[in-house]
């Protein structure tokens, strides 16, 4: 019986010695269980005791692999969802981070998970993503894509700045405010939710748009369709530069005067969880909801 996942990529950088074991873990169990095995090769110097045959890029990992396990936080997700969404390849996380939302394994003992998930017992689900570009001129001056949110913010000092929004092409209002988060539904427990956004079920087709302090008591989270493309037209009489963040990873210049596209890209992330994964569990265990009452 031929196996679900024949080549395993392992990524993501640690942060500390135990990160580390567990990639060492993950390399060693892999191995011996007889998959091919690659290594993100910014670990290279660190993992020095392992062949370098072994060390790819993330591109390459994208076009080798079938499965990618990645070990750290959910910030170590975000930087390899942007790259391996482009590629036919599977994505589950071993959690070394803090909140970890997207990485559900434990590093304690994840043999017995991912044995299930590499004999083909795991549940998969599709994460979109928004691409973000600038135009300038009519010109595109720079693009990205984002798995959790693209922000519109002031850049190194915190001010007030002007923009208008249209969602295909309709206006629908203007603001004075620090900024706007644009976020998928991944990212509605990240960034959005601490700015006061909505938590929108990880399976919705929607994109929501959140203020941050706005200056009226009038403006609130929007939440658009999915498939609606949003621009911004930032005030030529904003004073400085501002930023587009791509989930805190990225930063594009913004020029007053600029345009900012946002739209839902081509490419999503196939993100793959154990059988006994609950996205209503993860929300209760991470933002400590009350648990039943009989």
């Amino acid at each position: 019986m031929k196996k679900p996942f024949e080549v395993i990529a392992i990524i993501g950088k640690p942060r500390d010695q135990q990160a580390i074991q567990t990639h060492k873990e993950l390399f060693n169990w892999l191995t011996s269980e007889g998959y091919q095995v690659f290594i993100d090769d910014r670990l290279a110097n660190i993992l020095e005791e392992i062949p370098k045959q072994h060390f790819s890029s993330l591109v390459e990992l994208g076009k080798l692999a079938d499965l990618a396990i990645v070990v750290g936080g959910d910030g170590n997700m975000l930087g390899a969802a942007r790259i391996l969404s482009r590629f036919d390849i599977s994505v589950i996380g071993v959690n070394r981070g803090n909140l970890g939302f997207l990485t559900d394994l434990n590093p304690e003992n994840f043999q017995s998970a991912l044995t299930d998930v590499l004999n083909g017992e795991y549940m998969e689900e599709e994460r979109f993503l928004l691409e973000t570009e600038i135009h300038r001129h009519g010109q595109i001056k720079s693009h990205n894509a984002a798995l959790n949110e693209a922000v519109l913010h002031p850049g190194q000092v915190a001010h007030m700045i002007e923009f208008e929004v249209y969602i295909d092409d309709s206006f629908a209002f203007s603001q004075r405010s620090d900024g706007l988060i644009i976020s998928t539904p991944t990212g509605s427990t990240a960034y959005s939710l601490s700015g006061g956004g909505p938590i929108l079920s990880s399976s919705l087709n929607a994109i929501s748009l959140v203020p941050m302090f706005p200056h009226t008591l009038s403006s609130r989270p929007l939440v658009v369709d999915g498939k609606r493309h949003i621009k911004l037209i930032v005030s030529p009489d904003n004073r400085g530069t501002q930023e587009v963040s791509c989930d805190g990873q990225i930063s594009l210049p913004v020029s007053p005067g600029d345009e900012i596209h946002i739209y839902q890209s081509p490419n999503v992330l196939k993100l793959i969880h154990p059988k006994d994964y609950s996205y209503y569990h993860v929300l209760r265990n991470k933002l400590g909801w009350s648990s039943k009452l009989f």
